[in-house]
């Protein structure tokens, strides 16, 4: 079991940054591959990101790309979103995922339980 507890959302200007934190429990982090998921009110979650479990690799949704950066600190069990050049179509409460595979399609085994984003213009 992995619980994974989400933080740093809030509430910015169009073009400002703000870097999301995934925290897990358990000794078992570095086992899972992670990834970071959004939706916005009136629509289906959408995968946004993706780092493998040593962090060699990294997925990116095309509308995210060059603005976004996905890391992870496995010694601290923590994964983290960066997220820059926010835009208004941004705004979605974000999801912190532990994935079995990264894929595509990415394959989910735990949900965070969710952080707030809101990008005003």
């Amino acid at each position: 079991q992995v619980q994974l507890v989400e933080s740093g959302g809030g509430l910015v200007q169009a073009g400002d940054s703000l870097r999301l934190s995934c925290a897990a429990s358990g000794r078992t982090f570095s086992s899972y591959d992670m990834g970071w998921f959004r939706q916005a009110p009136g629509k289906e979650r959408e995968f946004v990101t993706g780092i493998t479990r040593s962090g060699g690799s990294t997925h990116y949704v095309d509308s995210v790309k060059g603005r976004f950066t996905i890391s992870r600190d496995n010694a601290k069990n923590t994964v983290y979103l960066q997220m820059n050049s926010l835009k208004p179509e941004d705004t979605a409460v974000y999801y912190c995922a532990a994935l079995l595979r990264v894929g595509p399609p990415p394959a989910v085994a735990y949900w965070g339980q969710g952080t707030q984003v809101t990008v005003s213009s």
